[in-house]
């Protein structure tokens, strides 16, 4: 008896510990994948600082993951910048508006979307 019930704590143990080891692992992959959807923002934001009538697209590839942005215009000094992270199956965005480009750029908005 005394092991049976040993034995069903030991495997407990040992699941929880799995359990947790797979949670964090996810959180370290959700953290990398918003760095990235935020090293795209930037590369965007380079991109619009070098050539002032920019719009498009790009990627990176960065570690294990990859992320994308679009630049979009909105009329004269407006622009709109979305871009995501992915690291394996785990996909973080942000959006970033920007209402004046010259002589410096300045973000209106800097949010981290469920969507585009």
């Amino acid at each position: 008896m005394v092991g049976a019930v040993g034995t069903a704590v030991v495997f407990s143990v040992i699941l929880l510990g799995v359990g947790s080891s797979r949670t964090s692992f996810a959180i370290e992959q959700s953290n990398q994948a918003k760095a990235l959807a935020n090293a795209c923002a930037e590369e965007a934001l380079q991109q619009i600082r070098d050539s002032t009538p920019f719009t498009g697209n790009g990627d990176l590839a960065i570690g294990r993951g990859t992320c994308h942005y679009t630049v979009t215009t909105g009329g004269g000094q407006n622009r709109s910048i979305t871009a995501s992270g992915a690291v394996d199956t785990i996909i973080r965005k942000v959006e970033i508006i920007i209402n004046r480009i010259s002589p410096l750029i300045r973000v209106t908005s800097w949010e981290e979307k469920d969507d585009f």
